[in-house]
């Protein structure tokens, strides 16, 4: 039960060259998986090297497809070339990942081949770019917020990735590097233990060869959330705009007549809201009967406590729109949550 590295290239320099060298002085014997994703015809020469003088195995993309879509291609090719390995070590072409580490995750996966094995840097120190460090931390943040779970470097690339969950990774959404994010997301939803194996801190030229672009990528890495804020904004825009028209035509005079104009504006946001989410936010498809019921009982619920607060809420010298929508406000975090959580939850593949 031996372990498969996957390491997708962009254009990958003489440090790859470095790394698989060092990588078979010392375990001469493991497989290695390179992805080259779309590189330009002057780095061919490299890659040949890779294939002919190192051993590698060589996939190729025609064009660049992003990170993501490499790792998924070296998975493949990987589950198929390899079918009794115990899992794969993915890492990066530019040198950040030692051979030393490479070991430690590959061991840790052989130890623990039912956990999702992550290579944790401390990102202490003046070598470390600022832009990372704030990067790692904020994601980070938002990890534990979506999950519950505490990750303090949700960005590496070196990971150990069991054999027995590749196939609800290769399933999970994202070519670029939002993917990462999304099988760390999918997977302590998943409630598939994380463990950490502490390795070198290493960056080299501040970081100057990392094809990161950092607003597109992290706007792709965030994809989700934003994608949620936006339905929620548009849902709840509806929502108060229906709201204040009601209030208007119904003077809301007791709480019986605030909670009614309340009913009739969030069952109309609530199917708008519903759609987006569904497809567009969390990107499911069928099981539409199961995930309704579970978002009628969650609307019932935040719809009740909406209209509940903003009576309660009424007697501040405030509009009664404004009320309503500082109140929704603060709801919407814990909306996410629920609904990331145990909405549109993806199902257990039988396997897991």
């Amino acid at each position: 039960m031996g372990i498969v590295v996957l390491i997708p290239a962009y254009n990958p320099g003489e440090r790859l060259l470095d790394l698989i060298g060092e990588l078979r002085d010392t375990m001469p014997d493991l497989p290695v998986v390179v992805v080259d994703d779309g590189s330009a015809d002057s780095y061919e020469e490299v890659l040949l090297r890779l294939e002919q003088e190192y051993g590698c195995h060589l996939c190729r993309h025609e064009s660049n497809r992003g990170k993501g879509a490499a790792l998924k291609t070296g998975m493949r090719y990987a589950s198929e070339r390899f079918p009794d390995c115990a899992g794969y070590v993915t890492a990066d072409a530019d040198g950040q990942h030692r051979p030393e580490d490479i070991r430690k995750v590959s061991n840790a996966l052989r130890n623990f081949p039912d956990r999702l094995i992550l290579g944790v840097r401390k990102f202490q120190g003046s070598h470390v770019p600022a832009r990372s460090r704030f990067g790692n931390r904020m994601t980070s943040r938002v990890f534990k917020w979506i999950t519950g779970v505490t990750c303090p470097d949700t960005q590496t690339g070196l990971r150990g990735i069991p054999a027995a969950h590749v196939q609800r990774v290769l399933q999970i959404e994202g070519d670029r590097y939002e993917y990462e994010m999304n099988v760390l997301v999918e997977l302590a939803q998943a409630r598939i233990p994380l463990h950490m194996v502490p390795i070198q801190t290493v960056y080299i030229d501040g970081n100057r060869s990392s094809h990161f672009r950092p607003v597109r990528d992290s706007l792709l890495i965030y994809g989700r959330i934003v994608r949620f804020a936006v339905a929620s904004l548009l849902s709840a825009l509806l929502d108060l705009g229906l709201f204040t028209l009601l209030s208007a035509l119904f003077a809301p005079s007791s709480a019986a007549r605030v909670l009614l104009l309340t009913v009739g504006a969030r069952c109309l946001s609530g199917l708008c809201n519903y759609a987006l989410n569904h497809r567009w936010v969390f990107g499911r498809r069928g099981r539409s009967l199961e995930t309704g019921l579970k978002y009628a009982a969650l609307f019932v619920v935040q719809m009740l406590l909406s209209g509940w607060l903003v009576w309660g809420l009424s007697i501040l010298p405030l509009p009664l729109s404004v009320t309503k929508l500082l109140v929704d406000s603060g709801l919407f975090f814990g909306s996410y949550l629920i609904q990331r959580r145990f909405v549109f939850r993806p199902a257990r593949p039988n396997s897991i």
